[in-house]
């Protein structure tokens, strides 16, 4: 009988689904409201006291490379074989052509943007689920951007809503994977090729995460990384793009080089291009190159744990993880979200049942907030360059229309683990669990 094949994907399957057979044979411990089992907060025994993983974890492989540097003076790119290597090596992990190295998530998306046309006057569709750095990057090409709802069970821009946002200023899509988790790029592509606008994906918090069997930030027109310190793949800040034109990765190079020529961006002068130093450094690829030894274990990690906490904390009245988009998708995990749904858990505020789920020893957090309000947003809009630039009526109409009922739900509701917690085992994972379902049959005391 001949050998069967057996994927990488599959064999985390198989052994997630094994894993969870095993385990719901076994109930999980069950508290009941009495004095022994009251809540840490008011004053009972903690489910854990133990420490989480630590992150980042430093690969001493690295430092004979970082110290063999450091005295060579081959500290910068332009003297430097690291960087190049971690291009390689990175561009191939993606399953992508190229990839350019950054100083960071930010720089990348700024050297992406500016590449792919987005100009001072331009719109561009982005969502606000996400770090600042998003739209700060569109508020410093000096374009507007124009957030699209989030859809609460993704957590992500929500496809349905882009059509109506679109005007003749729009030039491009920022779809974010924000999380990790896999927006529907099929939706996303499909409306940039019936408008001619450019789709720059933000994978910031995506490493390795896929949709239809495609890694995230290989989809668009260019994707954009982060390695700053909290990343699956840090190097304290760092940032890449990765993209399959060379014309267009050629023009990123140029740019985040000061303007220099590079392939087919022509010598004609010593700077043909306007430019800016965006360029990573030796010790940021040095260390780079030695955690991606552990990158593909880790996300497999995170994948079977997730997916048991989606199993059993889904049981829990009030606790909603989230949705992955239709196909065949896989959510790197930067953090581990889910929503907490107040009348469905005794009316507990979402502020009490975090409190009450970090003194039992689970640290734990809100999502992004309200961020289409930030106040940097007023501050763009009222500066002198953006009323030159926009009309009076413009500016009117982008504010009455930045009504975002169901991002505005997902920051009420939004809880997250960080992705370090996912690095844990299967008793690590039952502790949380435990932890929840405590608060739960707790929840009258909270009120």
């Amino acid at each position: 009988m001949r050998n069967r094949k057996i994927t990488r994907r599959q064999a985390i399957t198989t052994a997630s689904i094994g894993t969870l057979g095993t385990l719901t044979r076994f109930p999980l411990t069950s508290f009941s409201l009495n004095n022994s089992n009251k809540l840490a907060i008011h004053g009972g025994e903690k489910v854990r006291n133990s420490a989480w993983h630590e992150w980042p974890v430093w690969e001493t492989s690295a430092e004979n490379d970082v110290v063999n540097m450091l005295r060579s003076g081959r500290w910068w790119r332009g003297r430097g074989e690291y960087i190049a290597e971690f291009e390689q090596k990175y561009a191939a992990l993606m399953g992508a052509k190229r990839c350019l190295a950054t100083a960071s998530g930010t720089t990348a998306l700024l050297v992406a943007s500016h590449v792919l046309g987005v100009d001072a006057g331009d719109e561009v569709l982005v969502s606000p689920f996400t770090f600042i750095a998003t739209y700060n990057s569109i508020f410093i090409n000096k374009a507007l951007p124009v957030f699209v709802d989030t859809d609460p069970e993704t957590f992500l821009i929500n496809p349905s809503k882009i059509e109506a946002k679109i005007t003749d200023r729009t030039t491009a899509i920022v779809p974010v994977h924000i999380y990790g988790l896999p927006v529907d790029m099929d939706s996303v592509n499909s409306l940039a090729k019936q408008h001619n606008l450019k789709v720059i994906e933000d994978a910031c918090q995506a490493w390795l995460g896929e949709y239809k069997g495609k890694k995230l930030g290989t989809l668009g027109d260019l994707g954009c990384y982060s390695f700053q310190n909290s990343k699956n793949l840090p190097t304290g800040e760092g940032g890449a793009i990765v993209g399959n034109n060379d014309e267009i990765m050629d023009q990123c190079y140029s740019f985040h080089n000061c303007g220099r020529p590079y392939g087919s961006v022509a010598a004609t002068s010593n700077y043909p291009n306007r430019g800016s130093n965006r360029r990573m450094q030796q010790i940021q690829a040095i260390t780079l190159l030695s955690q991606m030894s552990r990158i593909e274990k880790d996300a497999d990690v995170r994948l079977v744990n997730a997916q048991y906490l989606d199993k059993k904390l889904g049981k829990i009245p009030g606790i909603v993880p989230t949705k992955l988009v239709e196909g065949d998708n896989r959510s790197a995990y930067h953090m581990y979200p889910f929503r907490f749904v107040s009348e469905q858990f005794g009316d507990v505020s979402r502020d009490k049942f975090i409190t009450a789920l970090r003194a039992e020893g689970v640290p734990c957090s809100t999502g992004y907030g309200k961020q289409n309000y930030d106040g940097l947003i007023e501050e763009a809009l009222n500066s002198r360059g953006y009323k030159r630039l926009f009309s009076e009526k413009r500016l009117k109409q982008w504010r009455e229309e930045n009504v975002l009922p169901g991002n505005d739900q997902l920051a009420k509701e939004a809880v997250t683990f960080y992705q370090s917690i996912l690095l844990g085992s299967k008793s690590d994972m039952d502790d949380i669990v435990n932890a929840v379902t405590k608060i739960y049959e707790n929840r009258n005391s909270l009120i």
